[in-house]
């Protein structure tokens, strides 16, 4: 069937909407755009920014991408229900190419449990959505959600009505990851011969890692006839994540001549993206994460470095520059002037002026005075680690500890309120970092715990910039921060205050207008 279609994937990045639904990400409006720009960048054809309906925040956040952001479809996500039409359509309506993307479950088990309706019911909410979303724009995107837990036949009355009502773009979500390679292929073989009218539409494919098999899935269902796959940067998303975009493009892009096939996208940008999303969601990647890990290109065999000295490909069936991992080049000196610095920022792809400019440099300064060189990878992180700076919330101000073999580690901090005051805190500790996170908590009065610490290093070498990423509980939610630094202690305390903002400002949106974010509402926690 992929013979008789386009050889063009389109690549449906959810990176923003699925993947931000991850336990502890919480990202701002500055850092969504910066993603978006960046999804731009790498070339995917449509990103979904997000779910409007379910905050004034997320619904501010889509509609600056739309407006901002040029090049790909910018989707909004709704339920089949008319407010959230509304608002996926004030979100996107700016945008350069908008589409709303709508949704309800056609499985018994959500229909009966999830949604407490009929059948019958759920053909027509379907309808109902898709007609009026038709009616506010010319693209729109229909999926009937855990549809491969779905009765095929009933699926395919529920995606006929989509289609006689307008929708463009048929998906087929795996939203519990529960099918295989081979099931999911015969589920599309046998809706295209229920529903003659899939022939005229994009089929498009959207599966959940819980199995392991989304990457799989997703595959098989572009060899039975899906032109668009729903993923995510680094394989983000509920629970076990989706399929990895990364993974999707390399996998079409190295075996093109096999399979016919190829994407859009800007392979040499996949890298760059991935430390950018893990950055500002928190998100480490595993080290032997395929395409973006830092061991994806490693040899530790003695034999495997031998056969790649001799001949790369003897080991290595991509080439690691094809990803944009190669070899990080010394980009700036302390010596170096503001022109310097915006001169390389905007070859990073960043666009930096006036305050921002300022504020960029000072922190350069003060890395190059502690570093020798600064290079690419130290640029790209100081800059997404100042996005994170507009999170309103606790910003870390100073910092002392005290710490020897003969007395027992202590900090005293100050951190700046969201008010704009400052507080005092001090503590003692396990050790110099735990003394910090302590003095974090009397300062602010926040009751936190620590559930997850991990450090790294920017880059090799002995004056390498720190990289932190915690995850802390409060009031029984989770929430994530990073932070970077030449100091692991000073990188631990700002990683911490911004998991600390982050779930400070879930609380403030928990009595928004809209009841909050997507813990608000049982319906808003499963979507494709």
């Amino acid at each position: 069937m992929a013979s008789e279609r386009s050889d063009r994937v389109l690549i449906f990045d959810t990176t923003l909407r699925d993947g931000e639904q991850s336990p502890g990400i919480s990202l701002n409006a500055a850092e969504k755009l910066e993603i978006a720009q960046q999804l731009a960048r790498l070339g995917v054809d449509v990103i979904e920014a997000g779910f409007p309906i379910t905050s004034p925040g997320d619904f501010e956040a889509v509609q600056g991408i739309a407006r901002t952001v040029e090049g790909p479809v910018i989707a909004g996500l709704a339920r089949t229900q008319a407010a959230d039409i509304d608002a996926a359509w004030g979100a996107v309506k700016d945008a350069e190419r908008p589409r709303i993307h709508t949704f309800i479950s056609t499985s018994d088990i959500h229909i009966v449990h999830q949604l407490q309706t009929t059948r019958e019911d759920v053909v027509g909410q379907a309808r109902a959505a898709v007609s009026q979303a038709r009616s506010l724009v010319d693209d729109v995107e229909f999926s009937p959600m855990d549809a491969t837990r779905s009765d095929v036949e009933f699926t395919a009355e529920v995606v006929a009505a989509a289609i006689e009502e307008g929708a463009s773009t048929i998906n087929i979500p795996d939203t519990v990851g529960y099918t295989m390679p081979n099931e999911f292929s015969a589920w599309l073989a046998r809706l295209y011969e229920l529903v003659p009218g899939m022939k005229d539409v994009v089929l498009s494919v959207h599966c959940h890692d819980d199995l392991g098999l989304a990457v799989a899935n997703s595959f098989a269902g572009i060899l039975a006839g899906a032109r668009q796959v729903e993923c995510a940067i680094n394989g983000i998303g509920e629970r076990a994540g989706n399929a990895s975009l990364e993974e999707i493009v390399m996998l079409l892009a190295t075996r093109t001549a096999d399979i016919g096939l190829r994407t859009g996208v800007n392979t040499r940008e996949l890298a760059r993206t991935s430390r950018l999303v893990s950055r500002l969601t928190g998100y480490v990647v595993q080290p032997n994460k395929a395409i973006v890990g830092r061991n994806a290109f490693a040899h530790e065999s003695g034999i495997h470095q031998d056969g790649v000295l001799k001949e790369r490909t003897t080991y290595e069936i991509m080439d690691a520059t094809s990803v944009g991992l190669e070899a990080n080049s010394i980009v700036l000196g302390k010596h170096s002037g503001r022109h310097a610095l915006r001169q390389a920022l905007e070859e990073l792809g960043f666009e930096v002026s006036g305050q921002s400019l300022n504020v960029a440099f000072k922190r350069f300064k003060e890395i190059a005075d502690r570093k020798k060189t600064v290079t690419a990878m130290d640029l790209e992180a100081l800059v997404t680690d100042e996005l994170r700076q507009e999170i309103a919330g606790y910003a870390l101000e100073s910092y002392e500890v005290h710490a020897s073999l003969a007395q027992e580690p202590s900090a005293r901090v100050t951190v700046g309120l969201p008010d704009g005051s400052s507080v005092h805190g001090e503590s003692s500790g396990d050790g110099p970092v735990d003394s910090v996170f302590r003095a974090i908590n009397r300062a602010t009065g926040v009751d936190a715990s620590l559930r997850e610490f991990r450090v790294g290093a920017v880059t090799e070498g002995q004056d390498a910039l720190g990289e932190v990423s915690v995850v802390i509980e409060t009031a029984g939610e989770s929430a994530a921060g990073q932070g970077v630094a030449p100091d692991i202690i000073e990188a631990s305390a700002r990683a911490y205050l911004r998991a600390l903002s982050v779930a400070l400002r879930r609380g403030e949106n928990a009595g928004g207008a809209l009841g909050g974010g997507r813990e608000a509402s049982a319906e808003l926690t499963r979507t494709p």
